[in-house]
Parts: C-alpha cells; structure tokens; sequence
C-alpha cells in the first residue's frame, strides 16, 4: 500500500495562541500517531513546531523561507509540495493558487459576513474573495460546527461542507490541587480571586459588557478581572469605558498577553470563574476548557456556542448585562459542574474528531 504524503500548513505556529493552532495541535497529535501515513509539517520556526509535535519516524519538518504570506502561498508551497510528492495539502482558510497535488480548507467561520459591524471593510471584501475562492479550489472544505457550515454553504454555494469539531486538550481534565494552582498563579502573576476572560481583542468578543457587569456590580470590591488575549481589532468603546474609570477600579483589571500554553492552564484553574461573552462565534474553545477544569462557567448564548445546551442555567443573552450578572450569581453558587464536565469529555475529544478526518479521505 503506498504511503499517503500529507502537507500541514502550520505557519500559524509561528504567531501567538488562538484557535487555529489549538485546532491543528489537537488534530494532528492524533493523526500522526497513524503510520500509514507521512505528515510534513511546514512554518518558519520549525523548533516550535518540534516541541508541540514531537520527533515521530513519519513527520517531517520543512521551513518557510520567511513568514510573508505571499512568499509562503505564491512560493514556498508549490515548492515544497512539489519536492515532497504531497498527495494532500491542508490549508487553514486560505490555499495557494497554483494547486499540485489534493486540497483540504477549513475555513472555521464566517462571521464576517454575517455581523459586519464587528469587522473592517477591508478585510470583510479581502476575505470573502479569498475564504469563496478556497472553497471552491478545495477538494475537501472542512468546518468545526453546524453553525458554520450552514453560514459557508449559504455564503459561498458550495455543498457538502464536512464538520471536523474542536476539541478540549486533555491536559484540561487532568486532576489538580486548587490551592496549589491558585499559589502558582499568585507566585508568577501577584493576584487570584479573579474571573477570566480568554480570547483575543475585537468588538465583537464583548469585552466591554463584562467590565460594566464586572463594574456596575461592584465585583471589582471582592475580585480582579484577568483578560487574557491579544490585541485584533481596536475595541474603542471598551477604552473609553476603562479610561473614565476610578483607579481603585482600573487597579483590579488586569489585562496579559502572549501567555505560554502551561502558564494559560494555571490561570485556568486557579480562577474563580470563567466568563466568555462574545457576540459570535464559529465554536468557542475556551468555556469548554474551563468547564473541563471544573471552574464555574458563564457562556453566551449566541451562534455556534448555541450547541453547548448542556451548560444550560449558565448561559446568557450577550447583549444584556443584567443576564449576565444574573448568570455570574447563579454560576458561582452552581453544584452541576462535574455533570458539565462529564458532557464535554463525552462530546469533545480530539481522538474522536480524528476519526471523522480519515474517514473523510
């Protein structure tokens, strides 16, 4: 039986954390652990790539020749597909216009085009060109929830859109002591009591409804604020709100950025609750990552986090602040987390998602 060649594009590595690397880290520690099969992994710096994914007999690592984007797509790909006799390429939503060899896209939303008010003219236009064209080259269009499968076939006319799901690390439902994890947040960071808001930077992540909640309920009196993220797209209306603040209040929010993997799991679990009130979503990985680490959960209840009915009395209307305090109250006096729990292990494993990759091929 011939050897199936597979090209991951990985340059997403080579930036900070966000969903796209969760999301090829999960999947494809799980893919390569099939033998039949030859993974070439490709970014610029390929020791990061080394260190998530290890020295295995069938993974190579190739090396960009920069991080430009159209160096990578015009140049380094066709090249590097060509030399390494590459059956299947897998692209995160954009693929390269000369195409040697089978493409997989997935393209993990498009919300774009259904909130524009959350996004720049420019890259909605820029990106619908480019999501539309990738879609229509791909031999296999991949998403991560019905959500956004049903936006992209409604929004590019294409069929048969597949649903790989994200899934939680399983290092999220690993044991731990919480008094230990609060003192290494304490040691390394100088706080704890906090509620945690992970997500990158953009208005439509709402981080501006959780600092009034946060404010106008006078949580900030017992609790800090940790956001944790990013910056994206500038969020004006946040910064005025924050600005006008008194600094009793501005010294109880704290704002990290470019966290290592190990340091987000301890901030996870050391945290007293764990809030995501984004507006829109193609899946939203975070709540599921805390609700796996048995801290109490807040979600919105919007888009494609709409399939998370099992956090149930916990989620809420994003757009009302009274929801959302009404929702914080309940959730930290909540009893039903390990029922929670048990949900996502049962729904969300990345093993799981691999088997649906291969049967795809």
């Amino acid at each position: 039986m011939k050897t199936v060649n597979f090209f991951v594009d990985c340059h997403v590595f080579d930036g900070n954390l966000q969903g796209t690397t969760t999301y090829l880290k999960g999947l494809y520690q799980e893919l390569i652990n099939d033998k039949t099969k030859n993974f070439f992994m490709a970014a610029h710096n390929i020791e990061r790539l080394q260190s998530v994914f290890g020295i295995h007999e069938n993974v190579f690592y190739l090396k960009y020749t920069s991080k430009n984007k159209f160096t990578r797509l015009l140049f380094d790909i066709p090249k590097l597909i060509t030399q390494n006799r590459i059956d299947y390429a897998h692209f995160q939503y954009v693929v390269p216009p000369v195409k040697r060899c089978k493409y997989i896209v997935t393209i993990h939303d498009v919300l774009f085009l259904d909130f524009p008010q959350y996004f720049p003219l420019f890259y909605r236009i820029k990106n619908k060109l480019l999501f539309k064209y990738s879609a229509n080259k791909s031999d296999i269009v991949l998403t991560v929830s019905q959500y956004s499968k049903e936006k992209i076939e409604k929004h590019f006319r294409v069929s048969n859109v597949k649903i790989i799901p994200n899934a939680i690390d399983s290092i999220y439902f690993e044991k731990y002591n919480k008094e230990n994890e609060v003192q290494i947040v304490k040691d390394k960071f100088n706080f704890e009591n906090y509620f945690l808001f992970v997500s990158r930077w953009e208005p439509r992540k709402n981080h501006l409804t959780l600092l009034k909640t946060f404010v106008e309920n006078g949580y900030y009196k017992k609790y800090k604020l940790v956001f944790i993220g990013d910056d994206a797209i500038e969020t004006k209306s946040y910064n005025n709100y924050y600005n006008l603040l008194e600094n009793e209040v501005k010294e109880q929010i704290v704002r990290l950025k470019k966290v290592r993997f190990h340091d987000l799991v301890h901030l996870v679990r050391a945290s007293t609750l764990s809030v995501y009130p984004s507006f829109a979503e193609g899946f939203g990985i975070p709540p599921l990552e805390s609700i796996a680490s048995n801290i109490p959960t807040v979600c919105s209840d919007t888009t494609a986090m709409s399939d998370f009915k099992f956090i149930g009395n916990c989620l809420f209307d994003p757009s009302s602040s009274d929801d959302l305090n009404l929702k914080i109250m309940t959730a930290l006096r909540d009893n039903l987390i390990e029922d929670k729990r048990n949900q996502v292990n049962l729904k969300y494993k990345w093993d799981m998602s691999a088997q649906i990759f291969k049967k795809l091929l």
